[in-house]
């Protein structure tokens, strides 16, 4: 099933959702620790990088530093499509907000400061209008 390329389709579509919770950063030499349930996970030789709720982090000794809200674009992005982190990230930047993006099969998620959240949703909400016209 491929995905979306055109840009202007991308962002009109991208129908930016927050999940519910706080999601933070970790790092471990190996494997996931029990009771913790990684969002994400990426092998770096340094270790594994774990992203998951802060209270799992937190029950499972797990330190981190950024704790973030989980914005998933709704929008199935092909992962050859051009320019739609750079747009995001972009509408983001000139906020002031940070952006730590993950590339799905299906859809791309952000990872934007926690307190900033609602107003990330809302800066991305009027990017989609604004290509939408």
């Amino acid at each position: 099933m491929n995905g979306e390329r055109d840009l202007q389709v991308l962002l009109r579509s991208m129908r930016p959702e927050l999940h519910e919770g706080r999601y933070v950063f970790t790092t471990v030499p190996g494997a996931v620790p029990e009771g913790a349930a990684p969002v994400v996970t990426i092998a770096e030789p340094e270790g594994l990088t774990l992203v998951v709720r802060q209270e799992d982090a937190d029950r499972t000794g797990l330190g981190y530093a950024y704790v973030a809200g989980w914005i998933t674009l709704r929008v199935h992005s092909s992962l050859d499509a051009v320019g739609l982190t750079a747009a995001v990230a972009a509408e983001l930047a000139a906020e002031g907000l940070s952006c730590n993006v993950v590339a799905g099969y299906f859809h791309d998620h952000l990872f934007v400061p926690y307190d900033a959240a609602d107003e990330a949703i809302r800066l991305l909400t009027a990017l989609a209008e604004r290509a939408g016209t």
